[in-house]
């Protein structure tokens, strides 16, 4: 039997969160239909915070109802509080993500506040999502930024990681995503900190959140996939970065990552030229910005088969 690698989209809200000319909603929209034909079924598509600190997110309401519309699609949507959990439940998406930082510093400097007190935040938002009549009850996964290292306090210790990790899946959350925030992260330390998040959280789905800052994006997929993580967050075309990471170059590529998995055996129900179509959407989106991506610039190689299929391209 093949294995299926899940692939969340977040380019819509993390690749546009730091582009201060907005997108218009309905060239979001097409971005959503587009690669939901292309075989991407969930997609984060945007963040729940104040328009004034974001207007990239002024639309966040009109464009989840909409993507909302769309069939065989799960919709999810950045939280930092309870204001944005109640806004989400509100209108129905059907995943909350909610991001504190492993580093304290980053954490203060991120959301201004501790740690501890954004894990209670968190107690408190899964609380209040319980309480959501069952049809309109959303997942609720936790991002763990900063897992791997942090531009403030440089290293992070692996065993802070693995006690957060276990306090948020005690705190009842449905999916914990381990974040290389800004690109510390290498082979070797994926693998080890995987492993053991995974098994002090089995059976609870632990996701890969990864940055290309340092060009290891791709080969640090590949080490989370040894260890047995299915699920990792993707951007089209790398857009985004995080803003205290000087130089950052953005999300790893949706594009490069399903044909990374397509090619190491997992199937990703993905059709990657459909997807790179996609890019067309984004670039008239936003036409100042850089669109990465290997895939693009190469194409697929003559016989690439999809993992579990006899299909070639």
């Amino acid at each position: 039997m093949v294995e299926t690698v899940h692939i969340r989209e977040v380019g819509l809200r993390d690749g546009l969160q730091n582009i201060a000319q907005p997108m218009p909603t309905e060239l979001k929209l097409d971005w959503c239909r587009a690669e939901a034909a292309a075989g991407i079924h969930e997609i984060e598509v945007c963040s729940f915070v104040p328009p004034k600190l974001l207007p990239q997110f002024a639309d966040a309401a009109e464009l989840a109802r909409a993507a909302l519309a769309l069939p065989d699609l799960t919709v999810s949507a950045l939280i930092p509080n309870m204001k944005g959990a109640e806004r989400g439940v509100e209108i129905g998406v059907h995943q909350l993500n909610y991001v504190m930082s492993v580093s304290e510093s980053h954490n203060q400097s991120n959301v201004r506040r501790s740690t501890a007190d954004s894990l209670e935040d968190l107690k408190r938002i899964i609380d209040f999502v319980r309480e959501a009549e069952p049809e309109r009850r959303p997942r609720v996964a936790c991002g763990l930024a900063t897992s791997f290292g942090c531009t403030i306090e440089g290293t992070v210790d692996p065993n802070r990681v693995v006690r957060l990790a276990a306090e948020v899946a005690a705190a009842g959350a449905d999916e914990i995503v381990l974040a290389d925030t800004v690109g510390y992260g290498e082979p070797n330390g994926i693998r080890a900190l995987f492993a053991r998040v995974i098994e002090t959280v089995h059976p609870l789905p632990v996701a890969a959140h990864f940055h290309d800052t340092r060009g290891l994006g791709l080969a640090n997929v590949a080490a989370a996939l040894e260890v047995g993580v299915r699920h990792f967050d993707a951007s089209l075309c790398g857009l985004g970065g995080c803003p205290y990471a000087p130089g950052a170059t953005g999300n790893v590529v949706t594009e490069d990552v399903v044909f990374l998995c397509e090619s190491m055996g997992f199937s990703t129900g993905v059709d990657i030229e459909a997807l790179l179509a996609v890019r067309d959407i984004v670039a008239r989106g936003v036409p100042h910005e850089p669109l990465l991506g290997q895939i693009a610039k190469a194409g697929l190689p003559k016989g690439f088969s999809y993992a579990g299929t006899a299909t070639a391209a």
